[in-house]
């Protein structure tokens, strides 16, 4: 009773008043705004640490993502649609082509996705291929997300080592230029050197977010040395 009509409002309740405190600043890059602009589906490529941060924002760029059938994906699948975002249920183990096949019916309708890359267990930091195959086909541009913020919880026992931006902090995220890759006509998605060139333009864009966090706090190590 609790687990299933209780808890999904009270993590619904917690999150938006938790988020609703941060100073958020957002950057599209000009190829994303005209995405946005011309209804076109893209796939946001983000770490998975930085879920949590990113999760807010389904709503605002009409995002479809599939949720899994355990009692966890429940739960996120309750938050995720009260958020403003569409869900599609499978997972890896269970239903998931059926679940990959609406999402795909989704995106092709232009609805963008959301994609921790290095998920769903890691390793950390290292782009899998998932990403590349549904960007091949729904034909959607792949988007490199930074997240960065001045001071954040840090889940240090998780695998993904998952931040959490603490209440009433600076947070920066970036929408970045597109991977430049011809996804279509790449010979092969497991390529190591694909999956490098998506990781470093995810890094690059955190980085981006960093810089730019450091810049709005001013030159004060002890104000602007947080941001990461």
């Amino acid at each position: 009773m609790f687990r299933q009509h209780i808890l999904p409002w009270l993590v619904l309740w917690f999150y938006r008043t938790w988020v609703a405190t941060w100073r958020t600043t957002v950057i599209h890059s000009k190829a994303f705004q005209e995405m946005l602009d011309n209804g076109r589906p893209c796939v946001l490529a983000h770490w998975h640490r930085d879920e949590l941060a990113v999760v807010r924002y389904v709503g605002t760029y009409r995002v479809a993502t599939m949720t899994s059938n355990s009692r966890d994906g429940q739960l996120i699948d309750f938050v995720i649609r009260h958020l403003g975002g569409v869900t599609t249920k499978g997972s890896s183990s269970s239903g998931g082509a059926s679940g990959l096949r609406a999402l795909i019916r989704l995106m092709k309708a232009g609805h963008c996705t959301s994609m921790a890359v290095d998920g769903p267990r890691g390793p950390i930091f290292k782009a899998k291929p998932g990403v590349f195959e549904l960007s091949k086909l729904t034909g959607a541009a792949i988007i490199p997300v930074g997240v960065a913020s001045q001071s954040r919880i840090i889940f240090e026992k998780s695998w993904n080592k998952a931040r959490l931006p603490k209440p009433f902090t600076r947070v920066v995220v970036i929408f970045g230029e597109p991977l430049e890759v011809d996804i279509r006509n790449e010979p092969d998605l497991h390529s190591p050197q694909l999956a490098e060139r998506l990781e470093a333009s995810i890094t690059g864009t955190c980085q981006e977010a960093e810089a730019l966090g450091r810049k709005q706090v001013g030159s004060n190590p002890a104000r602007a040395g947080g941001f990461a």
